[in-house]
């Protein structure tokens, strides 16, 4: 296992504009999308690694993982079935700092992504980013009535610990019904 370890300030800010790459590969159950990386998360290099995000936790109460991953193993989510992008690739500090031109373009590469990698589900952590990026102003939380390429779409809350509208327990309840359908 890597070292777990906390970056420095310094070394959050300097994360600013890089690249977190995917952990993808064909036919997964599940690839989960971010908006795009935060800039601890580039720092460390390794999805969804913000202290106080609740994307891991989620993803064990949800019994998608046997146990509570650190985000420095992110990687073992494959064997699980699950892979791990962002709909803009670049990290910032907050995604409201995002063009809708990225949103856009974004929407269009992982659209490839979807086609070339064959998912079963795509899963959207964050429903106004996906609102924004696909265009679909009226979409919900849980399955979208439309697929990409041959995946079903879903839609679920942003796991941030800023997204006070769900509670971790209930995020768990949320995510386990996506896996099992």
């Amino acid at each position: 296992m890597e070292e777990i370890w906390k970056p420095t300030a310094e070394e959050v800010e300097q994360a600013i504009h890089k690249l977190l790459p995917d952990l993808i590969e064909e036919g997964l159950k599940a690839l989960f999308v971010g908006t795009n990386p935060g800039l601890y998360s580039a720092a460390v290099g390794h999805h969804f690694a913000r202290p106080g995000n609740r994307f891991w936790p989620a993803m064990h109460r949800g019994k998608i993982t046997e146990r509570l991953y650190s985000p420095f193993e992110d990687y073992k989510l494959l064997k699980r079935g699950g892979g791990l992008t962002n709909i803009v690739s670049r990290a910032s500090k907050r995604a409201d700092e995002l063009a809708k031109e990225e949103l856009y373009e974004g929407a269009r590469i992982l659209t490839e992504k979807v086609i070339k990698y064959r998912p079963q589900k795509v899963v959207f952590l964050g429903i106004t980013s996906y609102r924004k990026a696909f265009q679909q102003k009226d979409a919900q939380l849980g399955l979208q009535k439309h697929q990409i390429g041959k995946a079903d779409v879903w839609v679920l809350p942003n796991p941030s610990g800023l997204n006070a509208h769900y509670q971790l327990p209930e995020l768990g309840k949320i995510f386990a019904r996506m896996w099992r359908k």
